[in-house]
């Protein structure tokens, strides 16, 4: 058997990892796509190192673009197989998918304009909209700890990793030449208490662990000092200064914590007076998503429901889906929070806010989460004072804050703490990914001492042979 590490080797997007049986089936979990590099980006995502039609099975771990974002390019490109995911994530792909698939024709159209006035002919985006849609009819939706047989040989179970709605750790089971190897990848590991989901569950016994490795090299704040970090903010701008908080989110996960968090300051009576709102189309119809999925909500949330039945709503939070009223946003010159993607601050709806209100000293700007080395977040966030949006510059003049603790990346200890339920004496193998390559080095270093062996960090390209 062997495992071919084609993403998130040794950086932190892009997950794919292919395994060819010795009866040549070929099971590839994740097809993410690579995000943040800039022009790199593109020919990375079109070179897959795999040829889609021989793919018998796909296996997703969560919906997150940077593990699913390529499964409408791949379909494109001859994959017929099935996708095998939770119900919540096959739910969430329908949306973000699409949604994918519309920004990579309007990038497109945009990267065109600027070829042609090279002279250059113009490229077709990786797939559109509907090809997003059409590859939907692929999925294969099962709950979780229930083991779907791929065939005679190949047994899959989904386990619970608490970090995004549907998110889960995939675990094989496969039969070759009279025994049976077992193979655990994590996918992405959520924290040990969630604002909304349930924690990560322990998985099956594995031989071989290919394991996440984001957070390596940090600690988080727990998430009880995180919320009073958030509100501390939200007084800070909008009361004392009168300005604008501008929060830069993911649309899946973060934004429905930040909203859940806000929701709570308002039923204590703490949130002051000002309008919130959450300004990604995305992000709204992924709240709707939440609302259907219930029994992924931990018990916090679920008794939060019994005297508010909508978490996710109160009187003074708006959503916002038409790019007219946007844009209005842009106009209001009273306090307000505004939420908005993406994330890293790289595309989306966020980049207008900023440009609308990074140069005033009354406005702060939030970051959530974590914001790779190559994206405007990370420029912003490293203190740089001159910024180009949209091809202009900006001087950035106003506050910039980080509350790490919103991440749904555990960190080094809870990774651990994650992996504590394996028999470290029964583990020949451990392969980490999705890490940048300094924070792989640190986590490898803590988990040899915490009596885990033969680790690997397997570069772009690499294979092994179980």
């Amino acid at each position: 058997m062997i495992i071919k590490f084609l993403g998130a080797a040794r950086e932190v997007t892009g997950s794919k990892h292919l395994i060819i049986t010795d009866k040549g089936k070929k099971v590839l979990l994740d097809c993410g796509m690579f995000q943040g590099k800039g022009l790199e980006t593109d020919a990375m995502n079109r070179n897959l190192g795999f040829d889609p039609a021989e793919i018998d099975y796909l296996i997703l771990s969560h919906a997150h673009i940077d593990h699913s974002g390529l499964i409408p390019y791949i379909s494109k490109l001859g994959f017929r197989g099935h996708i095998i995911c939770t119900h919540a994530t096959r739910d969430l792909c329908s949306i973000m998918l699409a949604d994918s698939g519309h920004i990579q024709e309007q990038d497109t159209v945009t990267f065109n304009k600027k070829r042609a006035k090279r002279g250059l002919p113009p490229v077709e985006p990786l797939y559109t909209k509907d090809d997003a849609i059409a590859c939907m009819d692929s999925f294969i939706s099962i709950s979780y700890k229930k083991a779907f047989h791929i065939d005679d040989n190949i047994r899959v179970t989904i386990t619970n990793t608490g970090h995004l709605l549907g998110s889960g750790a995939v675990n094989l089971e496969i039969k070759e030449k009279g025994k049976t190897i077992k193979i655990a990848y994590t996918g992405d590991i959520g924290r040990p208490r969630n604002r909304i989901l349930k924690p990560p569950q322990p998985f099956p016994q594995a031989d071989y662990i290919i394991a996440e490795s984001t957070y390596g090299d940090r600690l988080h704040d727990d998430t009880i000092i995180s919320d009073d970090q958030l509100l501390n903010v939200v007084n800070k701008t909008c009361v004392e200064k009168g300005g604008k908080l501008i929060i830069p989110s993911f649309s899946i996960g973060r934004a429905q914590e930040i909203i859940f968090s806000l929701n709570n300051f308002y039923n204590e009576k703490k949130l002051p007076r000002v309008d919130i709102f959450v300004d990604s189309p995305l992000a709204v119809n992924a709240t709707n998503i939440f609302r259907m999925h219930r029994d992924c909500f931990n018990k916090e949330v679920l008794e939060v429901m019994e005297t508010d039945p909508d978490p996710f709503g109160f009187n003074s939070l708006y959503y916002i889906m038409s790019v007219d009223d946007s844009k209005k946003l842009n106009d209001i010159k009273k306090p307000c929070i505004i939420i908005s993607a993406s994330g890293m601050m790289e595309a989306g709806r966020i980049k207008h806010h900023l440009a609308n209100s990074i140069e005033n000293p009354k406005n702060t700007i939030l970051a959530v989460g974590y914001c790779s080395p190559p994206t405007l977040g990370a420029r912003i966030l490293r203190g740089d004072k001159r910024i180009s949006i949209f091809g202009n510059q900006y001087t950035v003049n106003a506050s910039v804050e980080r509350i790490e603790s919103f991440s749904g990346h555990a960190d080094y200890n809870e990774m651990i703490e994650f992996l504590g339920c394996q028999d470290k004496a029964i583990v020949s193998g451990m392969y980490l990914v999705h890490g940048d390559h300094s924070a792989q080095l640190s986590y490898k270093t803590t988990l040899e001492s915490s009596g885990f062996t033969n680790i690997e960090i397997p570069a772009q390209g690499d294979e092994v042979i179980l």
